[in-house]
């Protein structure tokens, strides 16, 4: 077994998209509109999803906002150099919400930015 994706609801499918391709330099991977359902869906990632897991965007044509709720946490990236990756996104138009440096109570370098649904995403450092 393993981790396909993670799908998270979205107000504005194009805007999501931009924000995952051009400031997380993601690629669009496959995007198909279910016109009988009312929804669209765009995965996106780093690379072939045969090989890496994806992010599942899910855009409800009726909906343009979501609460996220209490429960969900966060999306998790490794990066070479946190703070090479939050310069860059911050240089993208990126919104950084944690700057680079060590988590609490430990030593790995982290940072959080978080994508234009207010989704939390964790930049982690390759150890």
């Amino acid at each position: 077994m393993r981790i396909l994706h993670t799908m998270i609801r979205v107000g504005d499918l194009d805007r999501s998209i931009k924000f995952y391709t051009e400031v997380l330099e993601m690629k669009l991977l496959r995007k198909k509109d279910y016109p009988d359902g009312k929804f669209t869906l765009a995965f996106l990632g780093y690379g072939d999803e045969s090989k890496t897991t994806a992010i599942e965007l899910t855009y409800n044509w009726s909906v343009n906002q979501y609460d996220i709720g209490t429960a969900f946490g966060h999306i998790a990236l490794e990066v070479d150099d946190v703070y090479k990756a939050t310069k860059e996104i911050k240089s993208r138009g990126g919104k950084i919400i944690r700057d680079a440096g060590p988590m609490n109570a430990g030593t790995t370098i982290i940072a959080f930015v978080e994508d234009p649904d207010g989704y939390q995403i964790e930049l982690i450092g390759k150890k």
